[in-house]
C-alpha cells in the first residue's frame, strides 16, 4: 500500500500545538459555548437552573463536571428545535435521524457552522490520505443522514472531485469505480462488503481498482474488518467517527500513518469518558461511555451529550490531540446473555476468523424457557456450500464465540447472499424475545 501520510507543512498548526496550547484554545471555547447556551437556549438555561450552576462557574476544564449531561431523549423531548439557541430563520440546514423508533433527533446548522463542518471533515479526508485534485466516490447516503452532505462538503473543501452516488444499486457503484478511477471511497464497511462482493461477481479483481484509501464509519466495526478490507483491495482502510447531534462525521478522525486509535478535534470537540452507571468522570485510558462538549456550534450547542459509545481517551500519536480507542461497542447495543455483555462485534471477530463464512451475519435474540437464546445466522462463503463444510465451520464459530466470548450460540450456516444486505447502518440484532417478560 502506498504512503499517504501528509506532510507535516500541510497540516494546520492546531493539529501539531503542544498540550497546554490546546487547554488554553479549549477553556477559553468553552466558556464561550456555556455562555452561549445559557443565554439564548430555554432548555439549557433551565437545565443549568436545575443543578444550580451557571457559566461563570467554569474556572477550569475540570468544573464541566460540575453540569449537566444531555441525551438524545432530550432532542425526542423538545422536538423539532427546542434545543436550538439561534432564532429558526438563522438555520441554514436542518439534519436529523430516520425517526424508525418514534420521534426522529432533528438538528440544524448556521451557515458558519457549516463551515466548520467542511473544514474539519477537509482536515479528516487530508488526515486519511486524501488529497486536493483526487477523485472521492462518496457512497453514504445523501437525505437527512448527516454522512453523505457531511463528506460531501469537506470533500469539496478540500479540492477533491466527488461522485455524490450515495447508497444502494451496487452494481452501478462498481461499474462507476471502475470506469471514474476514484482514489478514494467514503462508506459503511458492511456496504463496502456489498461493493466487495459485487466486484467479485462481475469477475473484477479488488486488488487491481484504482482505490487507494477507504474511509469507513456510521457503524463501530473491528480490526479484523480492517484487515479483511485491506487485503482485499490492497488499500489503507481507517476509521471516522461522528454523530449527528454533536456535528455529524468528522468529529474523530484516523490518521493513516498510524491507524491506531481516531484523534478528536479538540479545537472544536472537548471529550469526557464517564461511568456509564453512575455518570463519574474517569481518568484517561480507562473504559467507559464518551461524552462530548462542542465549543464552537451556534445552532445547537451541546453540553456533556452521552453518546452511549464505549472507548477510552488515549494520548495524541500523529497528532497532539488526543484519540479516542476504536469503537466496537455500545452501551444499548450490549446483549447481556445468561450474564454475560456481548458486543455484535465481538462476534463479528469470531467469524472473521473461520475461512468457510462470509463476514455477512445477523444475531437472533430468542427465548423458549427462563434463559436467552443466541442464534448466529451467517453466510458460508461461495466455495464452501457443502453440507460437511457448514456443519465444520458452524462447529468451528461455535467454539470461537465459546472460548472468546464466554457463551454457548447455535449457528445456522445460510446460503452465501441469503444474508440481507445494508446500504446504510447494518442491522445486526433481531431480537424476537417474548414482550413484557412473557
Amino acid at each position: 500500500m502506498e504512503n499517504l501520510a501528509p506532510r507535516k507543512e500541510d497540516l494546520e498548526p492546531i493539529e501539531v500545538a503542544s498540550r497546554d496550547e490546546i487547554s488554553a484554545l479549549q477553556l477559553n471555547r468553552m466558556k464561550q459555548s456555556l455562555k452561549h447556551a445559557y443565554e439564548n437556549s430555554p432548555f439549557f438555561r433551565k437545565r443549568f437552573d436545575e443543578k444550580g450552576v451557571h457559566p461563570d462557574d467554569l474556572k477550569s476544564l475540570a468544573d464541566l463536571s460540575k453540569f449537566p449531561f444531555t441525551s438524545k431523549q432530550d432532542l425526542r423531548d423538545t422536538y423539532p428545535f427546542g434545543m436550538f439557541a439561534v432564532a429558526r430563520n438563522k438555520l441554514a440546514r436542518i439534519h436529523g435521524s430516520s425517526g424508525t423508533t418514534g420521534k426522529p433527533t432533528v438538528v440544524g446548522y448556521t451557515a458558519a457552522d457549516i463551515d466548520t463542518w467542511a473544514g474539519l471533515m477537509a482536515r479528516s479526508i487530508r488526515a486519511a490520505g486524501g488529497r486536493a485534485g483526487d477523485i472521492l466516490h462518496n457512497a453514504y447516503g445523501y437525505g437527512l443522514f448527516t454522512g453523505g452532505l457531511g463528506a460531501h462538503y469537506g470533500a469539496e473543501r478540500l479540492g477533491c472531485t466527488v461522485v455524490p452516488i450515495s447508497g444502494g444499486m451496487t452494481e452501478r457503484q462498481v461499474t462507476f469505480i471502475d470506469d471514474f478511477k476514484p482514489s478514494i471511497i467514503m462508506v459503511t464497511p458492511s456496504y463496502m462488503l456489498s461493493i466487495l462482493d459485487e466486484f467479485r461477481r462481475q469477475g473484477l479483481d479488488p486488488r487491481e481498482s484504482s482505490l487507494k484509501v477507504g474511509i469507513f464509519g456510521a457503524e463501530p466495526w473491528t480490526n479484523a474488518m480492517r484487515g479483511e478490507i485491506e487485503e482485499a483491495f490492497d488499500m489503507h482502510a481507517v476509521d471516522i467517527y461522528g454523530l449527528s447531534e454533536v456535528m455529524g462525521p468528522g468529529v474523530a478522525q484516523e490518521c493513516v500513518e498510524s491507524k491506531d486509535g481516531l484523534h478528536v478535534w479538540e479545537d472544536h470537540f472537548y471529550p469526557e469518558v464517564v461511568d456509564p452507571v453512575t455518570g463519574r468522570t474517569l481518568p484517561d485510558g480507562e473504559l467507559g461511555e464518551l461524552v462530548f462538549t462542542t465549543l464552537s456550534k451556534e445552532a445547537l450547542p451541546m453540553v456533556r451529550y452521552r453518546t452511549r459509545d464505549l472507548t477510552r481517551l488515549l494520548p495524541g500519536t500523529a497528532r497532539s490531540m488526543r484519540r479516542i480507542e476504536k469503537i466496537t461497542g455500545r452501551s444499548d447495543d450490549m446483549m447481556i446473555l445468561r450474564g454475560v455483555n456481548v458486543f455484535p462485534t465481538q462476534i463479528e471477530e469470531q467469524i472473521l476468523k473461520c475461512k468457510g463464512l462470509a463476514p455477512h451475519f445477523y444475531i437472533e435474540l430468542t427465548r423458549a424457557g427462563r434463559m436467552d437464546d443466541m442464534v448466529v445466522h451467517v453466510e458460508c462463503a461461495q466455495d464452501m456450500s457443502g453440507a460437511d463444510a457448514r456443519a465444520g465451520s458452524a462447529k468451528e464459530l461455535a467454539h470461537h464465540i465459546k472460548s472468546v466470548v464466554g457463551v454457548s450460540t447455535r449457528i445456522e450456516v445460510r446460503d452465501p447472499s441469503s444474508v440481507a444486505r445494508s446500504e446504510g447502518k447494518a442491522k445486526r440484532v433481531v431480537d424476537n424475545r417474548p414482550k413484557n417478560g412473557g
